[in-house]
């Protein structure tokens, strides 16, 4: 063997023991950016409760119609709508057609004519008007409407139920209404109206509230019932949970020791706001369960664990 041979030899010796040990820090370097941060949590143990909420308009289903009890011109409205009236308070005045034909004037002025052709038409209920069809100077007939009386303790809700929700709905069962501007009342289920809606297939359902606030006809509101409550049950945070494409499918990453998390399949219970019932598996409470940095994670993944 040549001198020149055994330098060549050497060299090459010398060359791939430098490109294995490159390849060999390059493999190093790759298993260090594929650690990923992530921060933990434990598993909840909580009472769990799960609402339906529908839609409700609200109504008042006790309205009494004021009319004329004659005909004649209206000489003078006391009333205005969303006003709450007593049984028996002044609403209209309306002056004859007579009282009309006549002069006031001279009528007054002759102490023996009792006639003065006005009739007063007063509320014939305690409650709050709804409606107005005619205003000072308007002419009505005998029996024409003049005004809508709503009885205030007739408000109701009417609760839109979809026929295969019918079953969480039971007679006298609590529930909450929801107003537009958040607040909250306490109500129960009273009744259901037999007829289906036929384009949204909804059937009204009364909602019996519990306020004196004056509310208007025809507001939307939300009902809240409970659906579902579970004293005890394990939980844990929505952001925990991970799911595929189609949303048929859950798991969690969960830490088998400081640096490994495995990929561990889960059955859903009651959603609440921020937190998500497990019903299956059953985790103890000494298990840590990935809390941010969890998506995109392999089945089997390198992570190290950050102080939230």
């Amino acid at each position: 063997m040549t001198k020149t041979f055994k330098t060549y030899i050497m060299l090459s010796t010398l060359i791939l023991i430098f490109f294995l040990g490159c390849k060999q820090k390059e493999k190093e370097d790759i298993e260090v950016k594929q650690v990923t941060p992530v921060t933990v949590c434990s598993i909840g143990n909580e009472e769990m409760s799960d609402y339906l909420e529908l839609n409700a308009v609200s109504s008042y289903l006790k309205k009494n119609s004021v009319r004329a009890t004659i005909a004649g011109t209206i000489d003078q409205v006391e009333l205005n709508i969303g006003d709450k009236v007593e049984k028996g308070q002044l609403l209209y005045t309306i002056k004859t057609k007579e009282a009309a034909a006549l002069s006031i004037k001279s009528i007054n002025a002759d102490t023996s004519f009792n006639f003065k052709g006005i009739i007063k038409i007063i509320s014939p209920k305690t409650g709050i008007i709804s409606s107005i069809t005619h205003q000072r100077g308007d002419y009505v007939q005998e029996g024409d409407e003049l005004a809508v009386v709503a009885e205030q303790s007739s408000l109701v809700f009417l609760m839109q139920v979809p026929f295969e929700m019918k079953s969480y709905i039971k007679a006298r069962q609590s529930c909450k209404v929801i107003l537009p501007d958040n607040n909250t009342l306490n109500a129960s289920v009273q009744s259901n109206l037999p007829v289906m809606d036929i384009a949204s297939q909804t059937q009204n359902i009364v909602v019996k509230c519990e306020t004196n606030t004056v509310i208007p006809e025809n507001l939307l509101a939300m009902v809240r019932i409970l659906k579902d409550f579970k004293k005890q049950t394990i939980t844990l945070p929505k952001e925990c949970i991970l799911t595929n494409e189609t949303q048929n499918l859950f798991w969690v990453m969960k830490l088998i020791n400081d640096t490994t998390a495995v990929k561990v399949p889960v059955k859903k219970g009651i959603e609440a706001k921020d937190k998500i019932e497990v019903t299956e598996p059953l985790f103890n409470a000494n298990d840590r369960i990935i809390f941010t940095g969890n998506y995109g994670l392999e089945d089997t993944a390198k992570v190290t664990i950050i102080k939230k």
